[in-house]
Formats: C-alpha cells, sequence, structure tokens
C-alpha cells in the first residue's frame, strides 16, 4: 500500500473531525434552556432523511436483520446524543471533547469485561492514565452535570463500539446508521411531546446543520478506512481534539488551563501510541508477506 494512499485516508481523518467539531460547535450554539428533546428529534429525523439517497447500499430483502441488537443500539445512541448536547451546552469545548476520548479507553475495559480480551502492557498503561486523566481534568471540585453527562455520552459510544460485534457482518454501515435513526423516532418523538416545549424553528436550524456536518463526518470516515486498515490511521482522529480547542478558544474565547493540557495528554497519547504501534505492526506483516510471495514466486 503506498505512503501517498495513506496520507490521502489520514486527510481525509484530519478533515472528518472537523467536520464533526463544527456538528459540536453548532450544538454548543443553542440558547441556554433549548428543548434537548425536541433537538434529538428533529437531528434523528433528519439524519434519516439525509441517509435517504444512499438506499442502495441498503439490504432491502434483510432490512431488519439483527432487529434486537440494532434496537438496544439505537436506544443507547439516543441516549448518547441527549448526554453530548448537555456537555457541550455546559462544558468549554476542549474539555467536552477530552472526556468524549475516554470511549476508547472504556472500549478496552469492556472488551475484557465481556469477551474476555487481554491487554497490552501498553493498553494498560493506557486505561490506567486516561482514567487517572480523567480525574486530573475534572478534579473533585469541577465535577458537574456536564461533566457527568460527557462521561455518559463516552459510555454510549464505547457499548455501541463494542455492540458492532453482534451485528450482521455483510450489512454496510449506511444500512446500520438506518436502521439506528429509524428505531429512534418512536422513543426521541415520546420525549419531545413529555417534554412539552414550545416550537422552536431555530432547533430545525441547528439540527439540520448538526446532522449534515455529522453525515460528513462519517463519510469521511468511511472513505478513508475504504483505502486502508483502520490501525494504520486511527491515530488520526485524534486530531479532533486539536480542533476542539482551536475552535473554542478563537469562538468562544475559551483558553484551556495546565489541568486540562495534562488530563487530555494522559488520555490521548497513550491511545496514539497504541495506534502507531498497530500500523508498525501491519506494515510489518505486509513486508513479511510481500517477501515471502517474493521468495515464493521466485523459488
Amino acid at each position: 500500500m503506498s505512503g501517498k494512499t495513506v496520507n490521502s485516508a489520514l486527510l481525509l481523518l484530519v478533515i472528518g473531525n472537523a467536520m464533526a467539531l463544527v456538528s459540536d460547535v453548532i450544538i454548543k450554539l443553542l440558547e441556554p434552556g433549548a428543548p434537548v428533546f425536541q433537538f434529538a428529534f428533529l437531528r434523528c429525523v433528519l439524519t434519516l432523511l439525509l441517509l435517504l439517497p444512499l438506499w442502495k447500499q441498503i439490504d432491502r430483502r434483510r432490512l431488519f436483520e439483527g432487529a434486537r441488537v440494532h434496537f438496544v443500539r439505537a436506544h443507547i445512541h439516543l441516549a448518547g446524543i441527549l448526554c453530548m448536547v448537555v456537555a457541550l451546552v455546559t462544558l468549554p469545548l476542549a474539555t467536552a471533547n477530552a472526556l468524549f476520548y475516554a470511549s476508547p479507553i472504556l472500549v478496552m475495559v469492556l472488551s475484557v469485561l465481556l469477551f474476555r480480551e487481554r491487554l497490552t502492557a501498553l493498553s494498560l498503561i493506557a486505561v490506567v492514565s486516561g482514567f487517572a486523566g480523567i480525574v486530573v481534568i475534572l478534579r473533585p471540585t469541577a465535577i458537574n452535570w456536564g461533566a457527568l453527562a460527557a462521561l455518559g455520552a463516552a459510555t454510549a459510544l464505547a457499548i455501541n463500539a463494542v455492540m458492532v460485534r453482534k451485528l450482521p457482518a455483510r450489512q454496510s454501515t449506511v444500512h446500520k446508521l438506518f436502521l439506528t435513526y429509524l428505531m429512534v423516532i418512536p422513543a426521541s418523538f415520546a420525549l419531545m411531546l413529555v417534554e412539552g416545549a414550545d416550537w422552536d424553528p431555530a432547533i430545525l436550524v441547528h439540527a439540520l446543520g448538526s446532522a449534515l456536518f455529522i453525515l460528513g463526518y462519517n463519510v469521511t470516515v468511511l472513505l478513508a478506512y475504504h483505502q486502508v486498515d483502520a490501525n494504520q490511521v486511527t491515530s488520526a482522529e485524534y486530531t479532533g481534539l486539536i480542533w476542539a480547542v482551536a475552535f473554542g478558544w478563537i469562538g468562544f474565547g475559551e483558553v484551556p488551563d495546565w489541568w486540562f493540557v495534562v488530563g487530555s495528554g494522559m488520555i490521548v497519547v497513550p491511545l496514539v501510541l497504541i495506534g502507531l504501534k498497530q500500523r508498525r505492526k501491519a506494515r510489518a506483516e505486509s513486508h513479511y508477506v510481500g517477501d515471502s510471495e517474493y521468495h515464493g514466486a521466485s523459488g
């Protein structure tokens, strides 16, 4: 695989993470006290509509295959959206995103608990350092509903990531996304009715903008991981934290303190090192296969 292809995939992920941060900014611009359930319902409906042009990537003959797992994942996803909105509205943009990066750490923990996977020494360091980093960022005096919501969003992301293994392997990403948003519409609609907030056209604008940019992020991720193996470029996902600091500083005047710098480093650096180690391992294996094929042919 050429270095040009890998660099192209890395660039796509950097752009994609910037688009995800634009979605976060759009959410953060919601008015204080904005109806959260109304936003969640509209974003789910609009995302579903935006996916309709990609209908050909959905297997209509097996549309509801794995429906039970999809149903559980969908409602965990809905809870994650609600937690994310609360976190972004309440916390500085960079702080919220740093806490969202607890998700890969929780994935490691859940993989050990549910699938009895073994952590490497570096993965164990990442888990311990990551949780310590969360404590450093939050500090006992800084824990509030926004912080708890950010950790709730990270937990929802981690559970959904682990549950992907239970979904039918042949289903496309578009198919999975379509079922997720289709299945949460009744629950999100019911929550909106219970909320009882007056209709706010501004919420529609925010929901549409957020849905567009998150879908753009998903498309760039699909394109990037279609070109190369995930372990070769996954470290680029953490550029999202850089975008969060930049957007928060420029757009909201949020200057990170040293607690944030140290804590986010404790979370992200070990994860980046894991990604780089996996990338080197993949390269070594591909070179070994290439050499074996060459020697086999010459023999």
